[in-house]
Formats: structure tokens, C-alpha cells, sequence
């Protein structure tokens, strides 16, 4: 620098200026380079980035209903169920236990509902019942009830007041002495009150009095339908061909 009060000349001046120069490199404080157009100036505003494409998810095909379908079991007669036929059978039956079999069925209900019904047949009779109820089920015959019929203490008039379809009972036959083919398991009662036992103005159970004329509803049996061919092709006979008495709910493997 020159002597006060003396202009800077052109040399010192440029001196000076590469001083700073270097100073301010040293310490990162100088000036930013200059650019050249606003090419090579980095934006500030952000990027618009596209979202994704949302993948397209295909719903999963409607599940197709599976009909229902006829299922069976024959079985021997196990200690725990001898005990619930405690009314149906006892000692002095014509027929020991270990000659019977337990037997389920599925059947229609009258409401369309699908039902597993149960029986206890001779062990003779097993696969012909079997045989017989699959031809019902695929035949659309509605069954109101199939229950043993110790459910109802082993009464007859109880399980047929409830429209109870059932087959072994240690019983004598109606009116008399003799056992029942009931009683040895060869014999089954079907829909009791649109098929009643009728002898004379007798008509049990008391409500199939509305069904003894036979009207074409579900349930009632009539000559020669699905019902009494399907037991006839497995030798069974009908107790509607019967003079008197006429037991429209009845079917035997020996006509009686």
C-alpha cells in the first residue's frame, strides 16, 4: 500500500486482489463460480413422481354350492346304546342284540331340510333299509321324523302321535298276544300320521283321521308310488293292501 494520500496505482491494486483471492480460497468464503445460463443451475422444486399403477386384484370366483348328498352307517349295537333301548328291547325279546344293527339314514324333512335319521333293524334288514331310503332320498320323499323309539319312552301311540318313523320295538302286535314283526326288527312304520292305522271309524294316531281318505299330499303313501316300489325291491310288502285292519304307515320283510 502506498504512502497516505497517494492514489493506489493499477499494480498494487491488482496485487492486492490476488491476496484476497487466495485467502478466500484457503478458507472456502469466496464467491460461488458463475454459472452460465439456467442450465446448470440445479432446480429447487421437487420432482413430480408418478404414483405406482394400482394392481388390479381379481375377486376369487364364487364358491359353487355342494348338494347335499344320501349318507348311511350300519353298525352293531354298542353297550352305551343298548342302554338308550332299555324300553325298546330287554331280555326275553325275540331277538337277541347282538343279531341287531343301528342304521343311519339321511333323509328330506318336510321343510326341505336335510336330517340323518336313525333305526334299529334285524341285522338282515340293514342293507335293504339302507337300499330303500336311498331310493326315498332320491326321490325327493319327506320324512317328518326318524328317531328310535325310546325317545318316546317306547310308546307306540307316542312315537306315532309325533309322526315318528321307526322300526325295532319289543311290542305284541296291535290288539293282541303275539309279538310284532316290530319285535324282531323286521318291520318299520312310516310318516304315521298321513299313512294312520285305520280299523273300522279306529284311525291312529288320532291326527292321521285328516289323512285316511289319502289325499294327494307329501308324505302320504299310495298304491304302487315311489315309496311302496322302493320297499318292494327289497321283498318288502305294504300294510295298505291289507282288508282290515289297513295299515298305511307299515312295511314287513314277511307281509304280516
Amino acid at each position: 500500500m502506498g504512502r497516505p494520500g497517494r492514489p493506489v496505482t493499477a499494480t498494487a491494486a491488482s496485487a492486492v486482489l490476488v491476496v484476497l483471492t487466495a485467502l478466500a480460497a484457503l478458507t472456502g468464503c469466496g464467491p460461488e463460480p458463475p454459472t452460465h445460463g439456467d442450465a446448470a443451475r440445479p432446480s429447487t422444486t421437487p420432482a413430480v413422481v408418478a404414483p405406482p399403477a394400482a394392481e388390479k386384484s381379481t375377486p376369487p370366483a364364487p364358491a359353487t354350492p355342494v348338494p347335499p348328498t344320501f349318507t348311511s352307517t350300519v353298525s352293531a349295537i354298542t353297550p352305551d346304546l343298548a342302554a338308550r333301548m332299555s324300553s325298546s328291547w330287554r331280555e326275553g325279546c325275540p331277538v337277541p342284540l347282538e343279531d341287531l344293527r343301528y342304521v343311519t339314514v339321511t333323509h328330506h324333512g318336510f321343510a326341505g331340510e336335510v336330517v340323518q335319521g336313525e333305526l334299529v333293524v334285524h341285522a338282515d334288514a340293514a342293507d335293504a333299509m339302507v337300499t330303500v331310503f336311498r331310493a326315498l332320498w332320491d326321490g325327493g320323499y319327506p320324512v317328518r321324523s326318524m328317531r328310535l323309539v325310546d325317545d318316546f319312552g317306547g310308546s307306540d301311540d307316542a312315537s306315532m302321535a309325533a309322526d315318528n318313523t321307526s322300526a325295532l320295538n319289543c311290542r305284541a302286535v296291535t290288539g293282541g298276544t303275539r309279538w310284532s314283526e316290530h319285535a324282531y326288527g323286521r318291520a318299520i312304520d312310516v310318516n304315521p300320521v298321513e299313512n294312520p292305522y285305520v280299523l273300522g271309524g279306529h284311525v291312529a294316531p288320532p291326527a292321521g283321521r285328516d289323512f285316511a281318505d289319502r289325499p294327494d299330499v307329501p308324505g302320504v303313501i299310495h298304491d304302487d308310488d315311489a315309496v311302496v316300489r322302493a320297499f318292494a325291491s327289497v321283498g318288502w310288502t305294504w300294510g295298505g293292501d291289507w282288508s282290515s285292519p289297513v295299515d298305511y304307515q307299515h312295511f314287513s320283510a314277511t307281509g304280516r
